[in-house]
């Protein structure tokens, strides 16, 4: 049978299926500590603050403002469609339902890859403080592979059981994260910071061609600053992700995105503030690349000494381990539920469909882990270096997943146009459903051209495989899932009919 692009066939309901997750676990505090903790405050601000500095010099805050304002016009038309839609598919639902099953399945498959190399990086992550803080307390130098395949049997062990456990988890982090990074920039503010407080960091136009950047680093890098600032924020569209575990996924979904996305933004344009303050103007870039050398674990440890006290130190040290655990354990849940739906779906094979008996998608996590310990055991034969850990598993593998998610949410805000105008016209928004993500697509896409373009600055060789060829690299992951999704429409029409159509709820009327 003809099946016609962007036409809604009838979608099994969650009732037909016996593949289904925990329903009715999630509140909002619960869903918001998956998305939040998922962006991990502490660990953006450890690891992307210095980034954004090395590529705006002081003007990294303005480069957290740029993003939250970007991000924010993006919520607002994946918003709309999450009251419409609510399914653990994310991203690969609202596409498929705007746009039509390939380009869906392609950014599906696309978009879970995306995410195990999110889990992956900020294991690297953690796997650098670990180390580095271990051998500072008790001067014992473990190989830093053994903390980050230690840490990946742990998530692993944590996903076979039911999501409330991992959000306590991840509740516990966040708020012990929050607590120090506040407590940091109160105290520097306090003082006065190093020279005074200026203005000057919050100026959009400082995040091209800073000095401060070029002096230090021998040029400035706007693409640089800007992945930074976007990759500190990868997680914030999660609500969807969470829905059939959602008490009320259409309220949820609305007050989870719009409070993750403004709230985080306050906090990173607040706390990168405090840093470049603390450090003084011409101070900040010269302190990140110390840390680069690796003269100092963090940039921001002689700031919490000097400003606060050695017990904000041991507590950040703390925190740079938890952290980024929990961040890492929120992405791989992420790929493992979009694993999930793709399996569902008849898009991945059928058995990762399967759930645990506490109804968690045990089978996806498991080869979620696979695959995360794959890529991790790839860069250590690479590099397996303490070193090696943060600058290039925790910065390479990222900078292909942000260039990746990027393109994917270009895409969900033209399906976003697409679906008010043709399959939900009584939904329509001028504003809402067409400005916006019009608005917000232009945004994605010029943070691609600049990731694209400056991304030899983040590897200090433009010829690195890894590097070099991280756009063509995104596009084969898209072409695999639409080659897929050409194969189930000429082999099995029936299950390509009913792909991104399976559904927690019925949708509610926009507002």
């Amino acid at each position: 049978m003809a099946v016609q692009e962007g036409v809604a066939p009838a979608a099994p309901s969650a009732s037909e299926t016996p593949h289904r997750l925990a329903s009715g676990a999630l509140g909002l505090p619960g869903v918001i500590f998956c998305i939040v903790t998922g962006a991990a405050p502490m660990t953006a601000m450890l690891f992307n603050v210095p980034v954004a500095v090395m590529g705006a010099g002081y003007g990294a805050p303005a480069a957290f403002l740029l993003a939250t304002v970007a991000l924010t016009v993006f919520s607002v038309g994946y918003i709309a469609m999450s009251r419409r839609v609510t399914s653990a598919g994310g991203f690969y639902t609202f596409v498929t339902r705007g746009l039509g099953r390939i380009p869906g399945v392609g950014s599906g498959v696309l978009i879970a890859l995306c995410y195990m190399l999110f889990s992956a990086s900020v294991i690297g992550v953690m796997g650098y403080f670990a180390a580095t803080s271990i051998d500072s307390w008790f001067g014992v130098d473990i190989p830093v592979w053994v903390y980050m395949f230690g840490a990946l049997a742990l998530m692993s062990l944590l996903a076979w059981f039911h999501i409330e456990l991992t959000t306590k988890v991840l509740g516990v982090s966040l708020v012990a994260e929050v607590l120090a990074l506040v407590i940091l920039a109160v105290g520097i503010f306090a003082h006065g910071g190093a020279d005074g407080l200026s203005a000057k960091p919050f100026n959009p136009a400082e995040v091209f061609g800073n000095s401060s950047a070029s002096h230090t680093f021998g040029a400035a890098a706007a693409g640089v600053a800007l992945f930074a600032a976007f990759w500190s924020w990868v997680g914030f569209e999660m609500a969807p992700n969470y829905a059939e575990e959602s008490r009320d996924p259409h309220r949820i979904a609305k007050a989870a995105t719009y409070g993750s996305v403004i709230g985080l933004g306050i906090l990173y344009m607040f706390v990168s503030y405090a840093f470049v303050s603390g450090w003084g103007l011409n101070g900040a870039a010269e302190a990140v690349k110390k840390q680069f050398a690796g003269d100092i674990a963090s940039a921001f440890y002689p700031l919490a000494e000097t400003f606060v006290g050695h017990w904000l130190v041991v507590m950040f040290q703390v925190l740079a381990i938890v952290s980024p655990f929990a961040c890492a354990m929120a992405f791989y849940n992420t790929g493992a539920r979009y694993l999930f739906s793709l399996a569902r779906e008849g898009v991945a094979p059928a058995p990762l469909a399967k759930t645990s008996k506490h109804h968690s998608p045990a089978a996806a996590s498991m080869t979620v882990t696979g695959l995360v310990g794959l890529i991790v055991l790839g860069f250590t034969v690479y590099d397996s270096s303490t070193e090696g850990a943060l600058l290039k598993l925790g910065t390479w593998a990222p900078l292909m997943g942000v260039f990746g998610i990027l393109g994917v949410q270009a895409l969900t805000s033209f399906a976003v146009i697409r679906y008010f105008l043709t399959t939900a016209r009584d939904g329509f928004h001028w504003f809402t459903t067409l400005v916006a993500p019009i608005i917000g697509a232009a945004a994605m896409i010029g943070a691609m051209y600049l990731l694209m373009e400056n991304r030899p600055a983040l590897s200090g060789d433009a010829e690195v495989p890894f590097i070099k060829y991280l756009p063509e690299a995104v596009v084969l992951m898209f072409l695999l899932g639409v080659g897929i999704a050409l194969w189930l429409r000429a082999q099995k029409p029936a299950q390509y009919e009913v792909l991104g159509h399976f559904e927690h709820a019925d949708p509610v009327d926009a507002v």
